[in-house]
Parts: C-alpha cells; structure tokens; sequence
C-alpha cells in the first residue's frame, strides 16, 4: 500500500499533470483520484446511466437534493465497517461530481489526504450541476477484494470499480473530452477518526 511519501513519488515521476481532473500525463493513466478523461480508446462505450448490480454503489444519474449519509454499517473500526465506508466514501465522491457540494467528501476524509482535495477541488468547479460532467461519470464499486490492517491504527486495501463512458468540459467553451467505459482499482489507506474511518490517501490505478 503507498504511503504519502511514495504517492508524491509516484506523481512525481508521473510528470506531475495539471493539477484537477483534466487529461492524464498519457492516454492510459488517470490521475490519482480522479475520474478518467482520458480520450476515447476502441473498448466498449456505455449509455449515458447504467444499472448497478446488487451491492454496488449507484450511479449519481441526476442532481440529489442531499448528500448520502454514513450507513450504520460504515460507523465503528471493524474490517467489514472499512468496506461499508469505501463503498459509502465513492457515493460521497458521486455526489460531489453530480452536484458541486464538497464538505460532505472532505468530512469524509483526512486533512492531508491530497488526493481528497484535489478531487474535491476539481468537481467543485466542474461538475453535472454546471454542464462540466454528463453521461454515466459515476465510480461504481464491483468488489473490495482486499483490506489489510498496517501501522498507527490505519488500514489498506483496494476496491475494483468501473466508470463509465461520459465527456467532461473544464469550462462551457472548453472542448469536450470523452472518455469509454474504464476499470480500475482504487487503491486507499484508511485512518481512525473518532471512532470511525476516514480516507486518508487515495489512488485510482487502470486495469
């Protein structure tokens, strides 16, 4: 599992791309915490919504009134309550890229998770509430295969999620960028918070 010190690394030697959710250093690599915009490759495309399976996080498909809240499920510091929280942690980041409303996704998370603010940062200003996002932009959770605990209380792991195909604009004059339905593993490291997780680190590798 990376720690900060190996996450700044890795972005380093990623050539540090522009910060927010604008095209990756290549083609093939999103940046970390964020949704791909990546242009279209010659994989499958999606319709604009898709139905989640049984377990899966939904799709943000219109404009929520408010933000999802922790399920009980995801309160307490037990193995099954860290998968509740991520699974709960990627309808926050849905919520915050339909809408624009952040506090509830950075509530959520450390205050040194910079994944966390990036993200947040960018759909704040870019977003489906304000014609930045449209299509089927939701990350969804097929599977949390791994959660492993480590050192000061914290608690790693990934999840194998799927966003599917949507186009984002960084401004209404600004060229649309598409991108196809994509997997991914969404790698975190998890802290102790009050009795409950919080994100502490975040990174979104390709499949």
């Amino acid at each position: 599992m990376t720690t900060r010190n190996r996450q700044a690394t890795a972005l380093t030697l990623a050539c540090l791309c522009a910060a927010a959710l604008l095209p990756a250093c290549t083609n093939q690599s999103p940046k970390a915490g964020q949704p791909n915009t990546a242009p279209p490759d010659s994989g499958p495309t999606s319709s604009a919504t898709s139905t989640p399976t049984a377990g899966n996080s939904t799709p943000v498909t219109g404009t929520p009134s408010t933000a999802p809240e922790r399920p009980k499920a995801a309160e307490g510091l037990t193995l099954p309550a860290a998968e509740a929280f991520v699974r709960h942690y990627v309808e926050l980041m849905n919520y915050a890229s339909a809408t624009g409303d952040i506090p509830p996704l950075l509530s959520a998370s450390d205050s040194g998770c910079r994944q966390c603010r990036v993200y947040a940062d960018y759909v704040k200003k870019v977003n489906a509430s304000n014609g930045g996002l449209s299509g089927d932009f939701s990350e969804r959770v097929d599977d949390i295969p791994d959660l492993f605990r480590g050192e000061n209380g914290r608690l790693g792991g990934y999840a194998k999620v799927t966003i599917g195909a949507y186009t984002s604009k960084d401004s209404p004059t600004a060229k649309p960028v598409t991108s196809t339905v994509r997997k991914y593993k969404r790698e975190f490291t998890l802290a102790p918070q009050q009795g409950a997780w919080v994100m502490y680190e975040m990174d979104l590798v390709p499949q």
